[in-house]
């Protein structure tokens, strides 16, 4: 049997006996892939599935993996002669190496052996080693091979290449080679500007050279990346750089006493420099200033605090503004680390590795480092027993990857930064959480006036307040904001408001190069489940200014239990914000608007037009029937139904908890309800749009919510005309005109529903018809013109002979014994209101009493005053459980 060579360092290649063995098509290249990175381990069919379709894999998905896995064994048994080199393991598959080989495991070997040698101090063979593993790569990892996973993964080995290219600067260093560095390192620092310690090294290196002028330059280059694509100053190393240049320090010239890797027993100081910028946050800042008094007790378990937030609110600025303004408090020292939770570009930070840096800036040399987690977790306690110490962990992912890097008592004070809530499960920990919202209008304003002139933000205060909102008042964003006011002088303020209105470049505009507002969030999406991830996507393809669990099920075509613990992952991962719900209402969840572009942008680039469409519908489907529904239980099952655009079911329990009080339900659902017309109507979806303000005028009308009716019924009147939706355009025409009554306008009320009874010459539908010529009837009651009033009630009813007229027929026998009554034929209007009780239909809030046309005056005309009193008590009961006040009052 041969033996086989494998290589992911660079692109995926196979050999064995010198001659490459093809291993087939993309699905099996990436199958394989996954095999070699986690060699001798089990990895899961889902784990497969997941790589090899990251969005959303076919229901032949574990039947494919299947196949591929076959066609590897028998790629390597033809060619090689090896039988067992896959095996099936539950849950999933195990690449066995045995005598086989991978550079990857190679490279780890001799890194290791390096650290080994430099341990034991010799520099020149630690130098061979590092060449020798160096050697091994042959470009970026795993390169062409796609998917999520693979992708990641590669950028993780990518990151233990520069590590180790890092490690090799410094024995090149410790070796006097400083003058042949140069070139590489600035290659290395173009290619990764961020990496504060490469950029050190490079500094030193031309200082060695020579070049102190270069070696400052560079430091003014890199601090300028830092300040105005991360906010952020230079951290020690270059800062401790920089001022050792600028002395002229001795120790620059030793290569045996490298100052980038000297460690001094004197207390360490790693704090990262204050924003100059901070700004507000005086609630937090208080908030932490409890926390340290209640820590600092020896003989209680240390507490912890957690900020928390979503990319850009500010979370490390506020732990750096607070830990340095409290730094003096702990003589012993301050420690900070940043533990990469959140980094595409580089692996997170171990906490064995982290402890290192630790225990060396404690003073603890390379020779009396604890090989193992444990052990240096725990000489890092010891040291810290009874000291005073401030120690930063920043970007923590999980709770247990910062846990080793605790100490252990409480005389230490721990604050930690996660955009993830960060929980202590075993309970060993009090950890206080500092969740962040934005900044409030006032500290935003006052953060762009540190920035720009303050005279220039004074003096456009509205359109500053926009651009505070644009950039939904997170910190990093202002900052950006404010960056780019600088840099362009000639530009006002309301000139940056303009294109940050245009949502296909706001994101654009708030993320310079390769960073901002885009890079965070593309970090946290990068880490979603797959299903966490496509309800992200599709929320952004929703404008609503909030929605219900209900509606993240529908969008996802699932059902409500398992689109709640969905939206909770995104709630956990604070790109949603949680909305307390009433006993109306219930929970609800908000999509800011930075997090909903860039959500927008994902499903424009990773949904089909299909899917994007076929979610939205069911959305709007889901208010609909919820909108049919909170109708019906106003008005009994006699309510006419609008349209007939497809309706979502949902679960018959959960409509009847949510319209159970329908005017409650619908007034707490006005915002989404108004926006989900306005959106479908520019959507095209003309059925939709109409329907929904069919339904949602009965409540406009009650609510006296008018504005809103009068731009829902005209947007869904547009987009019927456009669609060429005959019931469409007839029946808003008629909606419009009857809100023209409500508002007195009655020549307009006229011309509206004359125009849309022509209409329903060419439709079937006698409640449109019929709802024209009633307030065609009102128009001529307030004229006075009783006799064309009568003529037009009466062609109303005959317009009603189908079951689903019931609702308007009662409406139009109540308005005729108005016109009755007012007639001087009272005795006619208690037959006709008669007639109307016996049609008016059950079960419903405003069906059961005659509510609106006065049927007390026809029974006082006609000598029935008792009857006339109780009608009026029940008439305003009813409408007061209802919640319209307005008749209420008049009833009373």
């Amino acid at each position: 049997m041969g033996r086989i060579t494998f290589k992911i360092l660079g692109p995926l290649d196979v050999e064995a006996d010198g001659q490459q063995i093809p291993v087939g098509g993309a699905r099996q290249r990436a199958i394989l892939a996954m095999l070699l990175l986690s060699p001798d381990r089990v990895v899961s069919v889902e784990s497969l599935v997941e790589a090899v379709w990251p969005a959303s894999a076919p229901a032949t998905a574990r039947n494919q993996v299947a196949i591929c896995v076959a066609g590897l064994r028998k790629v390597f048994r033809t060619k090689t002669g090896a039988t067992d080199l896959i095996r099936t393991e539950h849950p999933g598959y195990v690449l066995s190496l045995g005598e086989h080989c991978l550079d990857l495991a190679e490279f780890d070997t001799k890194a290791e052996a390096a650290r080994s040698a430099v341990r034991s101090g010799r520099i020149a063979e630690a130098n061979t080693l590092v060449d020798e593993a160096m050697a091994l790569w042959r470009g970026r990892a795993l390169d062409g091979v796609t998917g999520h996973q693979i992708k990641a993964a590669a950028a993780r080995l990518d990151e233990r290449r520069l590590e180790i290219l890092e490690e090799r600067a410094e024995l090149q260093l410790r070796l006097g080679r400083h003058r042949t560095l140069v070139g590489e390192l600035a290659a290395l620092v173009q290619e990764h500007p961020f990496r504060e310690q490469t950029r050190a090294r490079l500094m030193l290196a031309q200082y060695r050279s020579g070049q102190r002028a270069d070696a400052l330059r560079l430091f003014r280059e890199g601090r300028r990346l830092l300040v105005e694509e991360l906010g952020i100053e230079p951290g020690p190393v270059l800062q401790s750089m920089q001022d050792m240049i600028l002395r002229d320090s001795p120790a620059l010239i030793r290569p045996e006493d490298d100052p980038v890797c000297a460690f001094s027993a004197a207390p360490p100081a790693q704090l990262l420099a204050d924003i100059a910028a901070f700004t507000g946050r005086t609630r937090e800042l208080a908030m932490l200033d409890g926390f340290r008094e209640n820590s600092g007790h020896g003989k209680r378990a240390p507490v912890v605090a957690a900020i928390t937030g979503v990319a850009g609110i500010g979370k490390t600025a506020l732990a750096m503004h607070w830990a340095n303004r409290v730094a003096d408090r702990y003589p012993d020292g301050q420690l900070f680390a940043d533990l990469r939770g959140y980094d595409d570009k580089n692996a997170p930070l171990r906490p064995f590795d982290a402890l290192e840096r630790f225990l060396h800036a404690l003073g603890v040399p390379d020779n009396q480092l604890p090989p193992d987690l444990d052990s240096r977790a725990a000489l890092f306690r010891s040291i810290l027993s009874g000291k005073h110490v401030l120690i930063v962990l920043d970007n923590v992912r999980y709770f247990a990857q910062a846990r080793p890097l605790l100490p252990g008592s409480g005389r230490c004070c721990v604050l930690l930064t996660s955009r993830n809530a960060v929980d202590d499960f075993t309970g060993d920990f009090a950890i206080q959480h500092l969740p962040l919202a934005p900044l409030s209008d006032a500290e935003a304003t006052a953060l762009l006036s540190r920035t720009v002139e303050a005279e220039r933000m004074a003096a456009e205060p509205e359109a500053t307040a926009q651009l505070a909102e644009l950039c939904d008042r997170l910190p990093l964003a202002l900052r950006i904001a404010a960056a780019r006011l600088v840099a362009k002088p000639h530009w006002s303020v309301r000139s940056l408001v303009d294109r940050l209105q245009d949502k296909h470049r706001r994101l654009d505009e708030l993320s310079p190069g390769t960073g901002g507002v885009r890079a965070g969030f593309a970090l946290t999406y990068g880490r979603l489940s797959a299903s966490a991830a496509r309800l992200y996507r599709n929320l952004g393809l929703l404008n609503t200014p909030f929605f219900p669990t209900w509606a993240a099920a529908s969008l996802l075509d699932t059902d409500v239990r398992t689109a709640e613990s969905i939206v909770e992952q995104l709630a956990e991962a604070q790109l949603l914000e949680v909305i307390p719900g009433t006993a109306d209402s219930g929970v609800r969840y908000r999509l800011p608007g930075l997090p909903r572009l860039h959500a927008w942008e994902r499903a424009r680039e990773e949904e089909s037009a299909e899917d994007r469409d076929g979610a939205l519908g069911r959305a709007y489907g889901g208010w609909l029937t919820l909108a049919e529904a909170a109708q019906a239980r106003l008005h009994g099952s006699s309510a006419p139904r609008w349209s007939s655009a497809p309706r979502t079911e949902l679960p018959a329990s959960l409509v009847a908890e949510l319209v159970e009080d329908p005017v409650a339900w619908f007034e707490s659902e006005c915002p989404a309800i108004t926006e989900v017309i306005h959106s479908s109507a520019g959507e095209g979806r003309a059925d939709i749009a109409w329907a929904l303000t069919g339904y949602a005028s009965t409540f406009f009308d009650t609510l006296g919510r008018l504005e809103d009716w009068q731009n829902t019924a005209k947007a869904a009147l547009a987009a019927a005309e456009a669609a060429g939706d005959v019931p469409g355009r007839a029946n808003m025409l008629v909606s419009l005109g009857s809100l023209a009554v409500r508002q007195g306008r009655y020549a307009e009320a006229e011309a509206r529903c004359r125009q849309a009874l022509r209409l329903f010459r060419h439709t079937a539908e006698g409640p449109g018809r019929a709802h024209a010529l009633r307030h065609l009837a009102l128009c001529a009651l307030a004229r006075g013109d009783l006799d064309q009033a009568g003529r037009h009630c009466r062609r109303a009813l005959t317009a009603l002979h189908t079951a689903d007229g019931v609702h308007e027929a009662v409406q139009v026998l109540e308005l005729l014994a108005r016109v009755e009554r007012e007639s001087g034929r009272p005795e006619s209007a208690v037959e006709l209101i008669a007639h109307a009780s016996t049609l008016r239909g059950r079960g419903c809030l405003l069906g059961q009493e005659p509510r609106l046309f006065r049927p007390a005056e026809a029974l006082r005309q006609a000598d029935q005053a008792r009857r006339a009193v109780l009608s009026r008590r029940h008439t305003a009961a009813f409408v007061r459980r209802a919640g319209d006040s307005a008749r209420e009052a008049r009833s009373r």
